[in-house]
């Protein structure tokens, strides 16, 4: 990671107003982005099948994109998503109650301690997708998130890693990760890191090198977007050819850009007499 990549980028988003914008403007964005279908696959395989009934919470839920479809898949749990943004909020509960959905979101910020709300039971099954990267402090983010996890939880996280683009600057990432740097944040905040896989390879970093390529064309793009346009020039076709290409995108290599760290919450001590 170079010091560029560490530096503190002015305009990312620091309050709920500024995450509020965050997802309006770039929700319809992310919706269908052949990465973000990419990391839910690989986050469905490495969460595995829990058992019926237990609580799944994604930290940093956004617009409620996985923790509905992981609701859509599998209806016999309890699933709960946490979120800075009000607007991400809303947008994730008027989509649950659209489809029947039994998922709940709540607003939360987890640069603060934090506590479970009332009838939220301690999850046994996380993840963090995607999230770290827009935080300076992103110890203390995913150390307030243990209170709402179970000893033993199972936590999978993803975090970009490799350069970073115009667009990311754009979209308030302070920082993008190494293997490394990923396994102290977790470890420094009390997890017990089982693996840390550098994925993706190569499609994932090649998609990334297309988006570093149109530099802030992209960012025009985006935001010009009309309220009824699906696509913006070009996308369709480079949707399909990454759709197709991560479906053979190594999990684990020296050069992946996709992190993926699967943790663990220490059982709890037992007590002394």
């Amino acid at each position: 990671m170079t010091g560029a990549d560490a530096s503190t980028e002015a305009n990312a988003p620091t309050d709920p107003n500024d995450w509020d914008h965050h997802w309006d403007a770039y929700g319809e964005a992310a919706e269908g982005n052949p990465a973000n279908l990419y990391r839910r696959g690989m986050i469905l395989k490495l969460l595995g099948n829990p058992p019926a009934g237990s609580t799944v919470l994604d930290i940093g839920s956004g617009q409620g994109e996985f923790a509905l479809s992981f609701q859509r898949a599998f209806p016999d749990l309890t699933v709960w998503g946490v979120e800075y943004s009000a607007s991400g909020v809303e947008r994730s509960r008027e989509l649950a109650a659209a489809e029947g959905l039994k998922a709940q979101f709540r607003q939360v910020d987890l640069l603060q301690p934090t506590q479970l709300a009332q009838g939220q039971e301690p999850a046994s099954y996380a993840l963090c997708s995607e999230v770290l990267e827009h935080v300076d402090d992103p110890t203390t983010l995913i150390r307030n998130a243990r209170a709402l996890l179970a000893p033993g939880c199972h936590l999978v996280v993803t975090v970009p890693g490799g350069p970073r683009s115009a667009f990311d600057h754009h979209i308030g990432h302070y920082q993008h990760f190494d293997a490394k740097k990923l396994r102290t944040v977790l470890t420094d905040a009390g997890y017990t890191v089982q693996r840390v896989m550098r994925a993706g390879f190569p499609f994932f970093n090649l998609y990334k090198l297309a988006v570093i390529a149109r530099g802030r064309k992209l960012i025009e793009d985006v935001e010009r977007r009309g309220p009824d346009e699906r696509t913006i020039p070009g996308e369709s076709a480079m949707k399909a050819f990454f759709g197709f290409g991560f479906r053979h995108s190594l999990d684990d290599f020296p050069i992946g850009w996709q992190m993926v760290a699967i943790a663990t919450v220490p059982p709890e001590a037992p007590e002394t007499t």
